[in-house]
């Protein structure tokens, strides 16, 4: 089972890299009056990051509200 997990990582990887080589293209960003030229692949990685970082944080936020209120289901 460890070898299945390694070559998803690995086909996983793959892709990711092949993702990044694919799409070198410069976008330019614009927000709030600032700018900048990234490479999409760059711009794809860094919202997927703060989507995880943001999306870990509200989940976090609502189970630790959840279990404040008593409103958390009982695991026997």
């Amino acid at each position: 089972m460890r070898w299945f997990y390694i070559f998803i990582i690995v086909l996983f990887a793959a892709a990711i890299l092949l993702f990044a080589l694919q799409n070198l293209q410069v976008v330019t960003l614009s927000f709030l009056g600032f700018g900048a030229s990234v490479p999409l692949a760059l711009l794809v990685g860094l919202v997927y990051l703060l989507g995880m970082a943001t999306g870990g944080s509200l989940f976090a936020l609502l189970r630790q509200s959840l279990a404040k209120s008593g409103l958390r289901a009982n695991r026997s």
